[in-house]
Protein backbone atom coordinates (compact mmCIF):
# COMPACT_ATOMS: atom_id res chain seq x y z
CA UNK A 1 0.00 0.00 0.00
CA UNK A 2 2.76 2.19 0.77
CA UNK A 3 4.56 2.75 -2.89
CA UNK A 4 0.86 3.48 -4.10
CA UNK A 5 0.27 5.79 -1.58
CA UNK A 6 3.60 7.50 -2.17
CA UNK A 7 3.00 7.14 -6.14
CA UNK A 8 -0.13 9.17 -5.57
CA UNK A 9 1.36 11.90 -3.58
CA UNK A 10 4.46 12.13 -5.24
CA UNK A 11 3.35 14.77 -8.53
CA UNK A 12 0.39 16.65 -9.19
CA UNK A 13 -0.38 14.58 -12.39
CA UNK A 14 -0.64 11.55 -9.96
CA UNK A 15 -2.81 12.60 -8.03
CA UNK A 16 -5.52 13.92 -10.65
CA UNK A 17 -4.89 10.30 -12.01
CA UNK A 18 -5.53 8.47 -8.91
CA UNK A 19 -9.01 10.18 -8.22
CA UNK A 20 -10.09 10.15 -11.92
CA UNK A 21 -8.91 6.39 -12.59
CA UNK A 22 -10.31 5.77 -8.98
CA UNK A 23 -14.17 7.05 -9.52
CA UNK A 24 -14.18 4.23 -12.68
CA UNK A 25 -13.67 1.48 -10.03
CA UNK A 26 -15.56 -1.29 -8.31
CA UNK A 27 -16.98 0.38 -4.76
CA UNK A 28 -15.89 3.94 -6.43
CA UNK A 29 -17.29 5.91 -3.62
CA UNK A 30 -15.21 4.36 -0.88
CA UNK A 31 -11.65 4.14 -2.84
CA UNK A 32 -12.11 7.28 -4.67
CA UNK A 33 -13.34 8.94 -1.38
CA UNK A 34 -10.07 7.70 0.29
CA UNK A 35 -7.88 8.57 -2.54
CA UNK A 36 -9.56 12.08 -1.78
CA UNK A 37 -9.17 11.76 2.17
CA UNK A 38 -4.97 11.25 1.63
CA UNK A 39 -5.01 14.41 -1.37
CA UNK A 40 -6.22 16.54 1.89
CA UNK A 41 -3.86 15.30 4.56
CA UNK A 42 -0.78 14.98 2.48
CA UNK A 43 -1.47 17.89 0.25
CA UNK A 44 -3.79 20.35 1.29
CA UNK A 45 -7.12 21.33 0.81
CA UNK A 46 -6.47 24.13 -2.15
CA UNK A 47 -3.96 21.40 -4.26
CA UNK A 48 -6.45 18.51 -3.47
CA UNK A 49 -9.16 20.42 -4.87
CA UNK A 50 -7.10 21.79 -8.04
CA UNK A 51 -6.16 17.55 -8.56
CA UNK A 52 -10.30 17.29 -8.49
CA UNK A 53 -11.47 19.86 -10.39
CA UNK A 54 -8.61 18.60 -13.04
CA UNK A 55 -9.83 15.22 -12.21
CA UNK A 56 -13.82 16.42 -12.95
CA UNK A 57 -12.40 17.63 -16.57
CA UNK A 58 -11.18 14.18 -17.34
CA UNK A 59 -13.92 12.18 -16.34
CA UNK A 60 -16.15 14.67 -18.49
CA UNK A 61 -13.87 14.15 -21.44
CA UNK A 62 -14.09 10.49 -20.75
CA UNK A 63 -18.16 10.41 -20.47
CA UNK A 64 -18.20 12.57 -23.66
CA UNK A 65 -16.20 10.18 -26.20
CA UNK A 66 -18.35 6.78 -24.87
CA UNK A 67 -21.51 8.64 -24.93
CA UNK A 68 -22.28 8.53 -21.07
CA UNK A 69 -24.15 11.34 -19.70
CA UNK A 70 -21.70 14.26 -18.16
CA UNK A 71 -23.89 15.54 -15.47
CA UNK A 72 -24.65 11.88 -14.00
CA UNK A 73 -20.50 11.70 -13.97
CA UNK A 74 -20.12 14.99 -12.57
CA UNK A 75 -22.71 14.14 -9.81
CA UNK A 76 -20.91 10.68 -8.93
CA UNK A 77 -17.96 13.14 -8.76
CA UNK A 78 -19.48 15.56 -6.11
CA UNK A 79 -21.34 13.37 -4.34
CA UNK A 80 -17.85 11.26 -3.82
CA UNK A 81 -15.61 13.81 -3.32
CA UNK A 82 -17.08 16.66 -1.57
CA UNK A 83 -17.94 14.94 1.48
CA UNK A 84 -14.41 13.22 1.77
CA UNK A 85 -13.07 16.38 1.32
CA UNK A 86 -15.08 18.24 3.92
CA UNK A 87 -14.46 15.36 6.45
CA UNK A 88 -10.51 15.67 6.01
CA UNK A 89 -10.61 19.19 5.59
CA UNK A 90 -11.53 19.49 8.96
CA UNK A 91 -9.75 16.77 10.50
CA UNK A 92 -6.06 18.47 8.86
CA UNK A 93 -7.38 21.79 11.00
CA UNK A 94 -8.30 20.63 14.03
CA UNK A 95 -5.08 17.88 13.90
CA UNK A 96 -7.79 15.93 15.23
CA UNK A 97 -9.65 12.31 13.56
CA UNK A 98 -11.73 11.93 17.50
CA UNK A 99 -13.24 15.73 17.02
CA UNK A 100 -13.40 15.13 13.35
CA UNK A 101 -15.71 11.92 13.82
CA UNK A 102 -17.50 13.55 16.93
CA UNK A 103 -18.50 16.54 15.10
CA UNK A 104 -19.57 14.23 12.06
CA UNK A 105 -21.81 12.70 14.82
CA UNK A 106 -23.60 15.92 15.67
CA UNK A 107 -24.37 16.88 11.78
CA UNK A 108 -25.62 13.25 11.41
CA UNK A 109 -28.06 14.32 14.58
CA UNK A 110 -28.82 17.29 12.91
CA UNK A 111 -29.60 15.49 9.74
CA UNK A 112 -31.97 13.84 11.30
CA UNK A 113 -34.39 16.20 12.79
CA UNK A 114 -34.36 18.13 9.22
CA UNK A 115 -35.92 15.37 7.53
CA UNK A 116 -38.72 15.78 10.04
CA UNK A 117 -38.08 20.24 10.39
CA UNK A 118 -38.85 19.64 6.12
CA UNK A 119 -41.05 16.89 5.64
CA UNK A 120 -43.23 16.93 9.05
CA UNK A 121 -43.98 13.32 8.56
CA UNK A 122 -41.15 11.88 6.25
CA UNK A 123 -42.98 8.59 6.45
CA UNK A 124 -45.14 10.03 3.42
CA UNK A 125 -42.01 10.85 1.59
CA UNK A 126 -40.33 7.14 2.15
CA UNK A 127 -43.69 5.88 1.01
CA UNK A 128 -43.37 8.11 -2.62
CA UNK A 129 -39.92 7.15 -2.55
CA UNK A 130 -40.49 3.41 -2.26
CA UNK A 131 -43.61 3.42 -4.79
CA UNK A 132 -41.14 4.86 -7.62
CA UNK A 133 -38.49 2.62 -6.34
CA UNK A 134 -40.80 -0.81 -7.05
CA UNK A 135 -41.95 0.67 -10.38
CA UNK A 136 -38.21 0.55 -11.24
CA UNK A 137 -37.72 -2.80 -10.12
CA UNK A 138 -40.85 -3.84 -12.46
CA UNK A 139 -39.76 -2.14 -15.33
CA UNK A 140 -36.30 -3.87 -14.84
CA UNK A 141 -38.13 -7.08 -14.76
CA UNK A 142 -37.63 -7.64 -10.76
CA UNK A 143 -41.43 -8.21 -10.37
CA UNK A 144 -41.45 -10.36 -7.01
CA UNK A 145 -38.98 -7.51 -5.62
CA UNK A 146 -41.07 -4.88 -6.58
CA UNK A 147 -44.32 -6.74 -4.86
CA UNK A 148 -42.25 -7.43 -1.47
CA UNK A 149 -41.19 -3.76 -1.65
CA UNK A 150 -44.79 -2.89 -1.94
CA UNK A 151 -45.97 -5.57 0.35
CA UNK A 152 -43.30 -4.13 3.38
CA UNK A 153 -44.04 -0.49 2.49
CA UNK A 154 -45.89 0.43 5.61
CA UNK A 155 -42.80 -1.07 7.85
CA UNK A 156 -39.71 0.18 5.64
CA UNK A 157 -40.48 3.88 5.20
CA UNK A 158 -41.07 4.82 8.92
CA UNK A 159 -37.69 3.25 9.21
CA UNK A 160 -35.98 4.96 6.43
CA UNK A 161 -35.11 8.48 7.89
CA UNK A 162 -32.82 6.79 10.56
CA UNK A 163 -31.28 4.26 8.09
CA UNK A 164 -30.19 6.98 5.47
CA UNK A 165 -28.79 8.74 7.96
CA UNK A 166 -27.10 5.99 9.44
CA UNK A 167 -26.17 4.29 6.36
CA UNK A 168 -24.48 8.01 4.38
CA UNK A 169 -22.75 8.55 7.81
CA UNK A 170 -21.42 5.27 8.09
CA UNK A 171 -19.75 5.20 4.66
CA UNK A 172 -18.46 8.60 5.10
CA UNK A 173 -16.79 8.15 7.78
CA UNK A 174 -15.52 4.54 6.85
CA UNK A 175 -13.87 6.17 3.65
CA UNK A 176 -12.10 9.19 5.93
CA UNK A 177 -10.96 6.12 8.20
CA UNK A 178 -9.52 4.15 4.96
CA UNK A 179 -7.96 7.52 3.67
CA UNK A 180 -6.52 8.05 7.00
CA UNK A 181 -5.04 4.52 7.23
CA UNK A 182 -3.27 5.16 3.64
CA UNK A 183 -1.95 8.20 4.94
CA UNK A 184 -0.35 6.96 7.80
CA UNK A 185 1.63 4.50 5.93
CA UNK A 186 3.71 7.23 4.57
CA UNK A 187 6.88 7.67 6.28
CA UNK A 188 6.70 9.79 9.37
CA UNK A 189 2.80 9.95 8.98
CA UNK A 190 1.84 7.20 11.64
CA UNK A 191 -0.86 8.51 14.81
CA UNK A 192 -0.33 12.11 13.11
CA UNK A 193 -3.75 13.02 13.56
CA UNK A 194 -4.54 10.51 16.78
CA UNK A 195 -5.01 6.77 16.53
CA UNK A 196 -8.54 5.50 15.31
CA UNK A 197 -7.79 2.42 17.86
CA UNK A 198 -8.30 5.26 20.69
CA UNK A 199 -11.34 6.85 19.36
CA UNK A 200 -14.29 7.87 22.25
CA UNK A 201 -17.26 9.65 21.34
CA UNK A 202 -17.58 10.48 24.78
CA UNK A 203 -20.18 10.42 27.85
CA UNK A 204 -22.33 13.70 26.81
CA UNK A 205 -23.22 11.74 23.48
CA UNK A 206 -24.18 8.78 25.63
CA UNK A 207 -25.98 10.85 27.76
CA UNK A 208 -28.21 12.68 24.97
CA UNK A 209 -28.86 8.96 23.67
CA UNK A 210 -30.34 7.58 26.99
CA UNK A 211 -32.26 10.48 27.39
CA UNK A 212 -33.85 10.36 24.18
CA UNK A 213 -34.32 6.94 24.08
CA UNK A 214 -36.25 7.57 27.58
CA UNK A 215 -38.08 10.07 26.30
CA UNK A 216 -39.20 8.95 22.77
CA UNK A 217 -40.65 5.59 24.98
CA UNK A 218 -42.84 7.56 27.55
CA UNK A 219 -43.81 9.97 24.35
CA UNK A 220 -44.07 7.83 21.51
CA UNK A 221 -42.16 10.51 19.35
CA UNK A 222 -41.23 9.29 16.25
CA UNK A 223 -38.55 11.71 15.60
CA UNK A 224 -36.69 11.02 18.89
CA UNK A 225 -37.10 7.18 18.21
CA UNK A 226 -35.13 8.51 14.64
CA UNK A 227 -32.49 10.64 16.81
CA UNK A 228 -32.14 8.08 19.62
CA UNK A 229 -31.64 5.26 17.20
CA UNK A 230 -29.07 7.13 14.96
CA UNK A 231 -26.95 7.89 17.79
CA UNK A 232 -26.70 4.42 19.14
CA UNK A 233 -25.79 3.09 16.03
CA UNK A 234 -22.85 5.65 15.67
CA UNK A 235 -21.27 4.04 18.69
CA UNK A 236 -20.37 1.11 16.36
CA UNK A 237 -17.46 2.91 15.38
CA UNK A 238 -16.44 3.06 18.80
CA UNK A 239 -16.90 -0.98 19.20
CA UNK A 240 -14.77 -1.04 15.66
CA UNK A 241 -12.07 1.16 17.15
CA UNK A 242 -11.57 -1.33 20.72
CA UNK A 243 -11.19 -3.75 18.20
CA UNK A 244 -8.49 -2.52 16.58
CA UNK A 245 -7.15 -1.38 20.34
CA UNK A 246 -7.13 -4.89 21.38
CA UNK A 247 -5.21 -6.06 18.40
CA UNK A 248 -2.89 -3.38 18.97
CA UNK A 249 -2.11 -4.40 22.43
CA UNK A 250 -1.44 -7.94 21.17
CA UNK A 251 -5.02 -8.99 23.21
CA UNK A 252 -6.37 -10.46 19.54
CA UNK A 253 -5.12 -11.80 16.62
CA UNK A 254 -4.88 -10.22 13.21
CA UNK A 255 -6.70 -13.10 11.73
CA UNK A 256 -9.97 -12.15 14.07
CA UNK A 257 -9.87 -8.40 12.70
CA UNK A 258 -9.51 -9.61 9.48
CA UNK A 259 -12.55 -11.78 9.88
CA UNK A 260 -14.69 -9.22 11.20
CA UNK A 261 -14.70 -7.10 7.41
CA UNK A 262 -14.37 -9.83 5.79
CA UNK A 263 -17.77 -11.03 7.69
CA UNK A 264 -19.04 -7.44 8.00
CA UNK A 265 -20.69 -7.38 4.77
CA UNK A 266 -22.82 -10.61 5.12
CA UNK A 267 -23.90 -9.75 8.82
CA UNK A 268 -24.25 -6.08 8.58
CA UNK A 269 -26.90 -5.61 10.71
CA UNK A 270 -25.81 -8.06 13.44
CA UNK A 271 -21.91 -6.85 13.75
CA UNK A 272 -23.39 -3.48 13.62
CA UNK A 273 -25.54 -3.42 16.49
CA UNK A 274 -23.14 -5.89 18.51
CA UNK A 275 -20.18 -2.98 18.07
CA UNK A 276 -22.63 -0.16 19.27
CA UNK A 277 -23.35 -1.65 22.26
CA UNK A 278 -19.84 -2.49 22.98
CA UNK A 279 -18.71 1.20 21.91
CA UNK A 280 -22.09 2.50 23.62
CA UNK A 281 -20.57 0.48 26.76
CA UNK A 282 -17.08 1.39 26.73
CA UNK A 283 -18.48 5.59 26.36
CA UNK A 284 -19.57 4.71 29.95
CA UNK A 285 -17.19 2.29 31.69
CA UNK A 286 -13.91 3.50 29.75
CA UNK A 287 -12.67 0.20 29.17
CA UNK A 288 -9.11 0.70 27.54
CA UNK A 289 -8.46 3.30 29.91
CA UNK A 290 -9.17 0.58 33.00
CA UNK A 291 -7.22 -2.34 30.91
CA UNK A 292 -3.90 0.09 30.79
CA UNK A 293 -4.64 0.71 34.42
Amino acid sequence: MQPIAAWLVARPQNSVLGLAASLLLPFAQIFSGAVMVLMVLQLGVRRATVSALAAAAILSLIALLVGSPVAQMLANAVMTWLPALALAALMYRWRSLTLTLQVSAIVAMLATLAFFVVLGDPTVFWTEVLTNIAAVFSELGLQEQATVLLEQQAVIAPQMTMLVVFTSWSMYVLVLLLGYAVFQVLPGKKGLFGRFCDLNFGRVLALIMALASLVAVLSGSMWLQNLAFVIFAIFWVQGLAIVHWLQAESRLPVAVLIALYALLPLLNALLVMALAVVGYMDAWFAFRRRKKA
